[in-house]
Formats: structure tokens, C-alpha cells, sequence
């Protein structure tokens, strides 16, 4: 009873948020902190409390209280994230943000004169005070979502699991920790095995899910000049040297992936446990793809780049995104071997069902596994030259030809365009 209470409670400030008719004042915390307290506790509540129509309703005859929503909610992330979302009302205010900004963000794509809100410069009135009265300059609302998902993804105990004892003493600061020693997960560059924790991985979904839904203004565009002759600006500024995260998330979006196994070593093992794991390997996979497009690119400018063993320098290697940066410098056998083994356990995935039908997890990114296995070879040759000398390239090349087979009939799978 108490849970429907709070769903009524949240539903009845959507409609007052859409519905006064004057502006509410960015000032008004009672109001605003509604949006993002423990009301909700699931994705699927924002969706249904909050209606497409009632958002479109919102930009186009109250666009002064989405504005104020939009900046309030990467405010109170923003916050939450530098207080390393230490308490449980700081979790569930950044997840409960996470969410609403997954919620509102395509109504704003899709809508041309509010695509350049997000990049636009913060009014002087909203900008923060100086000990001297002057007005600091403050980085676009893109930038400092952009930067605060990426830094909401190594949270100790809210996306990775914490090193340290728990106690007010000993705080973790995600401002000065190293992520680089909180990698998602073993592999390529990283030896490590961290501890397992689900509601690690859910968090970490619904935070890569938000990225997605940044990344997707192109596809709001129309299929002009327009979205040739405009980068997509929340890509180009996520893989750049801007962003702090980019080697650690590299890195943990490739071991994620590719230490994945759906089938375990117990038949119908997915029947009886819940496995957290496969809705964050298929975000990471999807993520990967996109971050490794180069074509969001428009400039010739480099940003500077960490130095690691695992990824050298390489001459000419000037690339302004530092995931194909990153992804070209890969070149140790070791490594290859963990990403080669990766592609050809999921690949092969849906021709072990025939040995016992129905026994193990099948898996559905298989096109997102295909896109990478070709981004992998064209970005970085000593990978395909690894491949072609493995003893293990049929393994690759026996599931590549189930799926041209199985697509032939279908001509909505993209993949059997490849093979035309």
C-alpha cells in the first residue's frame, strides 16, 4: 500500500510539474526533490508515470520547467557522484536521476531547436560565485553529465565494489581514487578478479543505458546534409582526452564482454538462477560499437592520451578518439588470446543448443558481436593477423556462416545486407 502511495505522490508532481501555469522556480527544493527521492524503484515506474505526450506537452508550452527538470536532475547526479554516492538517499537520487534523464532526453532530440540546450552556456545568474562576486565559468550541461556518468561508473559500492573497509574514517573519494584499479573485470590489461556483486552490474546497466540515449541524437536527425555536416558532440567529447574515464571504461567494457560465459558448466543452470550479467555485457557491447565509429569525427584535433603498458604508442597514431586509440594499441598474444576465445564463446553460442536443446542460456547480441569482431580487425591489423593463424579461425568462421544462413530468409537482419 505504502509503495502505491508513493507512485501516486510522484505522479501527482509530473502533473503539476505539466500542468501550472507559470514557471516553478528553480529554488522551490521541496518541489524538485520529488523527482528523484524513493518513490520510484524501478525503471518501468518512470516510463509509466511519466507519458510520452506529457513530455512534448511540457517542451513545447512549459519548455522553461523542463529546463529547469533537466538542470536539476544533473545537479542533484552531479552531487551525489562527489559525495560518492556514500548513503542510501544519495544511490537512489542518482539512479532515480539516471532514469528520469533516460526517460527525457529523446524528447529533446527530437526536437531541432532544443538539441543545442544541452551545449548551450549556463546563464550568469546560474553560474557559481566567486569569493570576490565574480561569476566562474561553468562547463555545458552535456559536459558535466558526460563526465559525471563516467566518473558514476567506478563508484566504490554503488558500481564496483569497494577496497576498503566501510566506516565514516575511511571514505573512498571518488574524486582521487584510481579507477584503473577498479576495472569491471579481468582481462585484457587487468589481472584482477573483483567481486561479483549484481546490484553492481543492474547499476552499471542503467548508467550505460543513459550514455546510449546520449549518443542517439543522430538518429534523430534527418537523412540530409544535416547529419553529415554535424559531429555528434556527446560522442566526440565521451572518447576524447576531455574525459578522465576513458581508459577504464575501455577496459572494462572489453573484459565485461569478453569474460562473459552464458553457458557455465551446468546444463539449464539459466533456469534456475537470475543472471545480472548478460543485460550489462549486451549494453557494453552496444556501447562499444558505437564509441568505436569513428565517423562522429569532424577535427583534426588530439588530445593527449595516458601512457600503459598495455597500450604503446604508435607511430601516426592520431586518432582524437581514444577508444580506437586504445583499441589499436592492443598487441600482446595474451591479449589477443583473451579476445579471440571471447568472440568465438559467443559466437558459437547457438550451435551448442543442438547437443542438448533448450540446456543453455541463449544469448541475442549477436550482431553487436559481429560489428565488433569487424572493428577489431580493421582497427587493429596484429589482431587480424592473430586470427589468421590461429588454429582457432574456424571456430570463428563455422558461426559467421550459421548466421549468413539463418539471416538469408530474413531480410530485416542487417547482417544479410553484408552478405549481399
Amino acid at each position: 500500500m505504502g509503495n502505491t502511495d508513493s507512485k501516486v505522490d510522484f505522479r501527482v508532481a509530473v502533473v503539476q510539474l505539466t500542468s501550472r501555469s507559470q514557471q516553478i522556480e528553480a529554488n522551490d527544493e521541496s518541489f524538485w526533490d520529488q523527482f528523484w527521492s524513493d518513490k520510484i524503484s524501478s525503471v518501468q515506474d518512470i516510463f509509466a508515470l511519466v507519458p510520452a505526450a506529457e513530455i512534448r506537452a511540457l517542451r513545447e508550452e512549459l519548455p522553461s520547467n523542463l529546463a529547469t527538470l533537466c538542470n536539476k536532475l544533473v545537479d542533484r547526479l552531479q552531487l551525489a557522484t562527489e559525495h560518492s554516492c556514500q548513503t542510501q538517499r544519495d544511490q537512489t537520487a542518482a539512479i532515480n536521476c539516471v532514469r528520469l534523464l533516460t526517460r527525457l532526453l529523446p524528447y529533446i532530440f527530437e526536437e531541432p531547436e532544443w538539441r543545442g540546450f544541452f551545449w548551450s552556456d549556463i546563464p550568469t545568474g546560474q553560474q557559481q560565485a566567486t569569493s570576490n562576486g565574480e561569476y566562474a565559468s561553468k562547463p555545458p550541461l552535456a559536459e558535466r553529465l558526460l563526465q559525471t556518468l563516467a566518473d558514476l561508473l567506478f563508484c566504490p559500492d554503488f558500481t564496483v565494489a569497494s577496497k576498503k573497509k566501510k566506516g565514516p574514517e575511511n571514505p573512498e573519494d571518488i574524486q582521487t581514487i584510481d579507477s584503473c584499479e577498479y576495472i569491471w573485470e579481468a582481462g585484457v590489461g587487468f589481472s584482477q578478479s573483483p567481486v561479483h556483486v549484481p546490484s553492481n552490474d543492474k547499476n552499471r546497466t542503467e548508467v550505460l543505458k543513459l550514455l546510449l540515449t546520449c549518443f542517439s541524437e543522430t538518429i534523430y536527425m534527418t537523412p540530409t546534409l544535416e547529419q553529415h555536416s554535424h559531429a555528434n558532440k556527446w560522442l566526440t567529447y565521451f572518447t576524447s582526452g576531455q574525459n578522465r574515464q576513458t581508459l577504464p571504461l575501455f577496459t572494462s567494457l572489453i573484459n565485461v564482454v569478453f569474460s562473459y560465459d552464458p553457458v557455465g558448466y551446468l546444463p539449464y543452470n539459466y533456469l534456475l538462477f537470475t543472471d545480472t550479467r548478460e543485460p550489462l555485457v549486451e549494453v557494453a557491447a552496444q556501447l562499444l560499437c558505437i564509441t568505436l565509429d569513428n565517423s562522429s569525427f569532424l577535427s583534426n584535433d588530439q588530445p593527449s592520451s595516458p601512457a600503459s603498458r598495455t597500450f604503446p604508442s604508435l607511430p601516426g597514431d592520431d586518432c582524437p578518439n581514444l577508444f580506437i586509440n586504445y583499441l589499436s594499441r592492443i598487441h600482446r598474444d595474451d591479449d589477443f588470446n583473451i579476445l579471440l576465445r571471447g568472440f568465438c564463446r559467443l559466437l558459437n553460442n547457438p550451435l551448442i543448443q543442438t547437443y542438448l536443446p533448450g540446456s543453455c542460456k541463449k544469448i541475442g547480441f549477436y550482431q553487436e558481436l559481429l560489428i565488433l569482431f569487424w572493428k577489431f580487425c580493421d582497427r587493429n591489423k596484429k589482431f587480424l593477423y592473430y586470427v589468421l593463424k590461429s588454429s582457432e579461425v574456424l571456430d570463428l568462421l563455422v558461426p559467421i556462416l550459421y548466421f549468413l544462413n539463418d539471416a538469408r530468409s530474413d531480410t530485416c537482419k542487417s547482417i544479410y545486407a553484408l552478405q549481399k
